[in-house]
């Protein structure tokens, strides 16, 4: 194995699985044992973190959560997935760092799911790729989607995802913004009308796509902010999303916080430079001398590509 990749091994009694992650949690390969039984129940070891429970193999849905002191949304979101994990989906959640106390209530909370906590390194995109990993070494898991912790989903998501990836290799929802801003609605029907004209989507809209298509594209960017706009450039080229018109239900906070108007203005900025070649360092140091909050957060803000229209 070439000494720039990280392996992550995933070890049962009757099956094994090894995945070498890049240093910048790139997935780089995924590999299984000849003896590997795609029928049993694995019991899985991750390396830098912990899998709480045995992962069922019979589903198609893989669902990836990344996390940063977010158990309050955490809490408000798995009840809502408590019928697609009835219905067969696996639930991963990647925490970034979480202070210890928020790290223990969301281990809690995934673990009354049913679900499986990893950790990874902060930043979205390598939480994100780790979530994934765990479920590249399922051969029954033919599709990820990768969802914000402080999303409100419609009830069929997961049967709404399957019909979509029939005829496309990728998707996302329509979103709607929660909040105080008589802006939002129309920053978010903004973001809709955008995602359909430019085949760009963004993580608030709950991005989704067959599990070969990602392993194809070798996972996210790690890269600091506007790895969705990335990632969704090279799935362009594999074909047009789905771009599903039922919604999931996003916070608006942040606009109500630091003015909406004022907070549009600074993401289509970000955007622009973005386009025009600014590295995402670079974005990342101007997006947060504008906020007062913590460096690589997964919730509050989410990176600016997500929160304009």
């Amino acid at each position: 194995m070439s000494q720039k990749q990280q392996p992550v091994s995933f070890q049962a009694s009757n099956a094994a699985c090894s995945l070498a992650l890049k240093p910048d949690g790139v997935v780089a390969s995924c590999r299984y044992s000849p003896g590997y039984d795609s029928s049993s129940r694995l019991a899985l070891g991750f390396e830098g973190g912990a899998i709480n429970r045995h992962l069922r193999l019979e589903t198609t849905l893989g669902i990836v959560v990344p996390v940063l002191n977010d158990a309050e949304a955490l809490a408000s979101l798995l009840p809502q997935l408590r019928p697609l994990l009835a219905r067969g989906a696996n639930l991963v959640v990647v925490d970034g760092g979480s202070c210890e106390a928020e790290l223990q209530r969301c281990q809690s909370l995934t673990h009354s799911m049913g679900g499986v906590l990893v950790t990874a390194p902060r930043g979205r995109a390598r939480q994100m790729n780790a979530g994934a990993a765990v479920f590249l070494a399922q051969e029954q898991v033919t599709a990820l989607w990768f969802l914000h912790a402080d999303s409100y989903l419609p009830s069929n998501a997961d049967r709404l995802i399957h019909q979509a990836l029939g005829k496309h290799v990728w998707g996302r929802f329509d979103v709607r913004i929660q909040g105080q801003s008589h802006w939002l609605p129309i920053v978010a029907r903004m973001m809709n009308w955008r995602s359909r004209l430019s085949g760009i989507a963004t993580g608030d809209q709950g991005l989704f796509m067959r599990r070969a298509t990602f392993e194809d594209l070798g996972g996210f960017a790690s890269i600091a902010l506007m790895e969705d706009i990335e990632i969704c450039r090279r799935l362009k080229r594999l074909g047009p999303p789905a771009c599903l018109r039922e919604s999931l239900v996003t916070s608006g906070r942040r606009w109500d916080e630091h003015g909406a108007l004022h907070t549009i203005a600074l993401m289509w900025v970000m955007r622009w430079r973005y386009w025009w070649g600014a590295s995402p360092d670079a974005l990342r140091r101007r997006y947060y001398q504008h906020q007062d909050t913590e460096l690589g957060h997964p919730r509050e803000p989410n990176p600016p590509h997500s929160t304009q229209p």
